[in-house]
Parts: C-alpha cells; sequence; structure tokens
C-alpha cells in the first residue's frame, strides 16, 4: 500500500483520536461529578476562584464535553473548553512536578487542540447530520 492510500484512512484516525480523548474526559468528568465536594476541596486548595462553582463548570465540561467529542458533535467547542481545563491544570497542578506527572495533561491538550482544527471527522454526528 502507497502512502497517498493511506489518507482515505484519514476519517479513521480522526474517529480513534475522538474516542481516546471523549473517553478519558468522560471518565474524569463523571470521577469529578459523582465526588463533587471533593473536587471542590481541591479547587479551594489550588486556590482556583469560586471553587464551589469552577467544579461544577469542569466537572460538566469534562464529562458533556467528552461526550461530544466521542461521538463528534459540534465537536470545536467542547475541544477548546477541554484544551482551556487542560492549560489550566498543567499551569496549577503540574509545574512544580517532573515530566512524567504533566505527559497525560499535555498529551490531552494538545489532542484537544487537534481536534478543535481537525474538526469531527468523517464518521461523526455531525458529518451524519452535514455539520462538518
Amino acid at each position: 500500500m502507497e502512502l497517498k492510500e493511506l489518507s482515505k484512512y484519514d476519517g479513521l484516525a480522526t474517529l480513534f483520536i475522538r474516542i481516546g480523548v471523549g473517553l478519558i474526559f468522560i471518565v474524569a468528568g463523571w470521577g469529578k461529578l459523582t465526588g463533587i465536594e471533593g473536587t471542590q476541596g481541591f479547587f479551594g486548595n489550588l486556590g482556583i476562584p469560586l471553587p464551589g462553582l469552577m467544579a461544577w463548570v469542569v466537572a460538566l465540561v469534562e464529562f458533556v464535553g467528552g461526550l461530544m467529542v466521542l461521538f463528534g458533535s459540534y465537536i470545536r467547542i467542547p475541544a477548546l473548553l477541554l484544551a482551556i481545563i487542560m492549560v489550566v491544570a498543567l499551569l496549577t497542578t503540574k509545574l512544580d512536578g517532573d515530566f512524567s506527572a504533566a505527559r497525560l495533561d499535555l498529551l490531552l491538550l494538545l489532542t484537544s487542540l487537534a481536534l478543535f482544527f481537525l474538526g469531527s471527522g468523517k464518521y461523526s454526528v455531525d458529518n451524519a447530520m452535514n455539520r462538518s
């Protein structure tokens, strides 16, 4: 198979990225939603303003945004919001540690940005609804 023939699988590549990013954020968001008091306390300890409100915002963006990414529905909105969350996570919790502590957050930041620019791809709700 020639390299240029592989481009016909670009839709699958985007799907694989969406599955990985979507599932990680769905699980992370669900964990925050089901343990919201702990998330609020953690955000307060980090010095995040309005930790009670921001815990809900982050939990909902991660959970609902993860679902939207997974299914490829209006993907640019959640992808950008998730990238912003990852920047804040890196700045507030990972700068003091070594690279191994930040690598997943960095990967999620970069893949979220990639999805923001790529869009949902061929195998998505957006494509099925002619919104891509």
